[in-house]
């Protein structure tokens, strides 16, 4: 099957470069110089994965992010910036990145970081379906979750976090791991991102008299498993 890359850089040395790689690696390439025309190709053409800079004229990377996000467009989008602050990255996740790349970068590396998140997507394979956990039930599809009868409201963040978490039932995931993963990104030992939404999914999943569904192992990680 072949893939289709929206490309959008507006450096012209750059974009080219980057559009010849991923031709050669068998990749159909969508490439634009600025944030408006990656919007309209968005729509038009529907790609398989996005990849954006960050800093473009008009509207930026940050800028697609998030007007597709809020359109309900989960495509996979990897942002690549010469910014390499922890802030930035952060930025760019919180818009709804799924990967992030700081420059310059081995192409091997791009390609599989592109390969990463088809395979996550599911492009081409779908969704496993609805999944039900004791009385925790998750629809991918629809990102949506219940606890019984009583509909969830998680943020981008604490879905993607819940449902790493119920595809991993008992297993226990690693801190880094799930950073990986989560923010495509590990922070390092002293960041507090894990455990302050980690907290808000608690509060959201195991109201009083409820069970609790995820678990801390102590210096290793989370998991999820039935009470």
């Amino acid at each position: 099957m072949t893939y289709t890359v929206l490309l959008a850089e507006d450096d012209g040395p750059i974009r080219r470069s980057l559009e010849r790689a991923l031709h050669l690696e068998g990749y159909r390439v969508i490439a634009v110089p600025d944030g408006v025309q990656a919007l309209a190709s968005a729509h038009r053409e529907r790609p398989d994965v996005l990849v954006l800079d960050v800093m473009m004229p008009g509207v930026d990377g940050l800028g697609v992010c998030q007007v597709l996000r809020a359109e309900g467009d989960r495509t996979p989008i990897l942002m690549l910036t010469a910014r390499v602050e922890t802030s930035d990255r952060v930025a760019g996740l919180d818009a709804g990145a799924d990967d992030y790349m700081a420059k310059p970068f081995e192409i091997e590396e791009l390609f599989a970081r592109l390969r990463a998140l088809l395979r996550r997507a599911g492009a081409g394979g779908g969704h496993d379906g609805v999944r039900q956990i004791a009385d925790l039930r998750l629809d991918p599809d629809a990102r949506r979750a219940w606890r019984g009868a009583r509909e969830l409201a998680l943020s981008r963040t604490e879905f993607d976090l819940l449902e790493l978490l119920a595809r991993n039932e008992g297993i226990v995931l690693e801190h880094s791991t799930i950073y990986e993963r989560i923010w495509g990104y590990d922070f390092g030992p002293g960041a507090k991102n894990l455990t302050v939404y980690i907290g808000y999914l608690r509060r959201k999943l195991d109201p009083p008299g409820h069970p609790p569904l995820i678990h801390t192992v102590r210096g290793i990680g989370y998991t999820l498993r039935r009470p």
